[in-house]
C-alpha cells in the first residue's frame, strides 16, 4: 500500500509538471541558433519542470553508450558504459534572486560531484553577483558541457585531458551582459579556490591539470591561501556567432606553511579562445576552442613535465535531413566531424635541441539523429595518433561508439 501511494504521488506530480516545461529552455545551440543566449548562459539554458506548487524546478540529463576500442591491435572487447546521470535543481527565491545546482553521478556512482551550486543576485543586466560553487569560465566547453548538446560520445580531449573539464570551485564574482541591436556583450569575473601541486605530482607523470580535481578539500579551504582568478569577455553577433576570450591564473604550490617559507610562489596561467557560428544557407554549425597553459615548474623537475601546453578542437555539424521521422515532428539527421589536437609538452630538449613530443591528434566523424532538440542518438568513429615524449612512431587507437544522451 505504501509503495502504491508513493507511485501515485509521483505520477500526479509529473503529470502536472509536463504541462509546465518552458519551451524556450528546450532550444539547443547545436541544432537551432539562439540569437540571445551566450555560452555564459549555459547553466540556465536547460529544460526544467516545475513540480506542481513546489518552489523548485527540476531537470537533468543522462548519457550512456557502447564502444569497441582497439589500440595497436589490442582490444578489451565490447564495453557498455553509463557515463553520467546529472540532476538540476533551480529556484527563484525572489524576483531577482535565483538558485541553481547541478549534481552529477559519473560511471554509475564511481564519482559524485556538485558541479554548480550558486545563488545569483540580479542588480542590473550589466552587473550581477554570484556566489557558491561556480563553474570557472575558461573556454566555452567547461560551462556548456551537457551531453545532449553535442553530437559526440566523448568530450573533447583538450577539455578533459589538458584542461580540467567541469572545473568548479567555491568562490564569488560578478557577471553581466549588454545588448546593442544585433550585438551582445558579456563578461564574467570570479575569485575562487584553485589548483594544488597535484598538477605536477600525479600518476600521469606529466603536467596534468585535471589531477587537481581529486582534491575534494578545495570546496572547504584553499590549498595555499591565494585566490584563483578567472575572467572572460565575449561578444556575439546574432547573425554571425560568438567569440570568447578567457584567462585563468593563480599560485598552485604551497609556498608557506605555519609561517615558514617553503618555496617561491609558482604560478599557473591559462588562456583560451572559443567561438561558435552557423553558416548561412547551409546551416553548418562550427564550434571550436583553443587553450594555452603555462606552468612555473620547479628546477628539480625533468623535461618530462611540460612547462607549456596547448590544444583544442573544432566541430563541424551539418544538418542533412530536417523533417518528421517516425512520428517526431522536429527530427534532424546530422553529419558531423571533430578535429582535435593536444600537445602536453611544447618545447625542446635542452641537451639535444630536439622537439619534445607527447602529443595527440584525433579525427572523429559522426552521424547523429535528433528526434527532438533535447535528445540525441549518435554513432561515432574515433581514430587517434599519439606520440610519446621522444617522438617515436605514433600509437594508433581506433574506436567505434554508439550512444545516446537526453534531457529529462
Amino acid at each position: 500500500m505504501k509503495n502504491f501511494l508513493i507511485a501515485t504521488t509521483i505520477f500526479l506530480i509529473t503529470s502536472k509538471a509536463k504541462a509546465q516545461i518552458d519551451p524556450e529552455l528546450l532550444r539547443n545551440p547545436q541544432t537551432k541558433t539562439d540569437s540571445v543566449r551566450m555560452n555564459m548562459d549555459a547553466v540556465y539554458s536547460r529544460p526544467f519542470m516545475q513540480l506542481g506548487k513546489l518552489p523548485v524546478a527540476l531537470g537533468g540529463y543522462i548519457e550512456a553508450n557502447y564502444q569497441y576500442l582497439n589500440e595497436n591491435g589490442v582490444s578489451e572487447g565490447h564495453q557498455f558504459q553509463m557515463r553520467r546521470l546529472t540532476f538540476f535543481v533551480s529556484s527563484t527565491i525572489s524576483k531577482r534572486i535565483k538558485f541553481l545546482t547541478e549534481i552529477e553521478f559519473e560511471d554509475g556512482t564511481k564519482e559524485i560531484n556538485i558541479e554548480f551550486a550558486s545563488v545569483d543576485l540580479e542588480i542590473v543586466p550589466l552587473l550581477n553577483l554570484r556566489g557558491g560553487v561556480v563553474m570557472n569560465p575558461i573556454g566555452a566547453f567547461n560551462q556548456n558541457h551537457d551531453g545532449p548538446k553535442w553530437e559526440f560520445v566523448d568530450r573533447p580531449i583538450a577539455a578533459t585531458q589538458m584542461l580540467p573539464a567541469t572545473w568548479s570551485n567555491v568562490g564569488f564574482g560578478i557577471y553581466g551582459k549588454k545588448y546593442n541591436k544585433n550585438w551582445v556583450y558579456g563578461y564574467e569575473l570570479y575569485l575562487t579556490n584553485g589548483f594544488d601541486d597535484k598538477i605536477i605530482s600525479n600518476s600521469e607523470n606529466r603536467t596534468f591539470l585535471p589531477a587537481t580535481k581529486m582534491n575534494r578539500d578545495r570546496f572547504e579551504e584553499s590549498f595555499n591561501g591565494i585566490p584563483l582568478f578567472t575572467g572572460k569577455v565575449a561578444i556575439k553577433n546574432r547573425k554571425i556567432g560568438e567569440l570568447g576570450i578567457s584567462y585563468m591564473g593563480g599560485v598552485y604550490n604551497k609556498f608557506r606553511d605555519e609561517g615558514i617559507t617553503l618555496d617561491k610562489k609558482r604560478k599557473l596561467n591559462v588562456f583560451a579562445v572559443d567561438f561558435n557560428s552557423t553558416l548561412p544557407r547551409l546551416n553548418t554549425v562550427i564550434t571550436g576552442e583553443w587553450a594555452w597553459v603555462n606552468v612555473d615548474m620547479p628546477d628539480n623537475y625533468t623535461e618530462q613535465f611540460g612547462r607549456k601546453q596547448q590544444g583544442g578542437f573544432v566541430d563541424f555539424v551539418q544538418p542533412v535531413v530536417k523533417r518528421p521521422m517516425f512520428g517526431f515532428e522536429q527530427a534532424v539527421l546530422n553529419a558531423a566531424l571533430r578535429v582535435e589536437y593536444v600537445d602536453w609538452n611544447k618545447g625542446t630538449f635542452k641537451s639535444t635541441g630536439g622537439n619534445i613530443a607527447d602529443d595527440l591528434f584525433s579525427l572523429v566523424p559522426a552521424i547523429s539523429w535528433r528526434p527532438t532538440p533535447q535528445t540525441v542518438f549518435r554513432i561515432n568513429y574515433r581514430y587517434n595518433w599519439q606520440h610519446d615524449l621522444l617522438g617515436n612512431p605514433p600509437s594508433h587507437l581506433a574506436a567505434f561508439q554508439v550512444g545516446f544522451s537526453t534531457y529529462f
